[in-house]
């Protein structure tokens, strides 16, 4: 449904982040926060005070919500699902950008993943520096 066809009552009961998801999907492109956030206002007609007060939790509640990605080259919000994401692997030769699903093919391919995890385990034993940790009294913390 349309939102412009929904009654305010409707609108009243969806949070913020659903009337984002709304009008991102009816735009069909990225928008900036205070372009979405005064939609919104419109929408429920939230006064000047009311969006100023309530634009910086419009924001947090944007950057902790995973239906949303920021772009930063021109500072906008769009549907994650609009974007695929990119694994960046570098080498010491060169830099290459490749998709996450062949990053998992080069691993099933050049490495046995078990060797992996067992290399990672014995990182961790060699790491491990907690038995040389002593538990010192005031009086022996106040000597030092």
């Amino acid at each position: 449904m349309s939102l412009s066809k929904m009654k305010k009552e409707e609108l009243e009961l969806l949070s913020y982040t659903d009337l984002t998801e709304l009008i991102l999907k009816e735009s069909k492109k990225p928008m900036p926060t205070a372009k979405i956030f005064k939609k919104i206002s419109n929408l429920l007609s939230l006064t000047d005070e009311e969006y100023t007060s309530k634009i910086g939790d419009f924001y947090t509640s944007l950057t902790t919500d995973k239906r949303f990605i920021f772009l930063d080259e021109n500072a906008e919000w769009d549907l994650k699902g609009r974007h695929t994401s990119q694994v960046v692997v570098t080498d010491d030769e060169d830099d290459e950008t490749i998709e996450d699903d062949e990053v998992e093919e080069e691993l099933t391919e050049d490495e046995d993943i078990d060797a992996i995890e067992s290399d990672e385990d014995e990182l961790d034993d060699e790491d491990d520096d907690i038995g040389d940790l002593a538990i010192l009294s005031e009086d022996e913390l106040d000597e030092n």
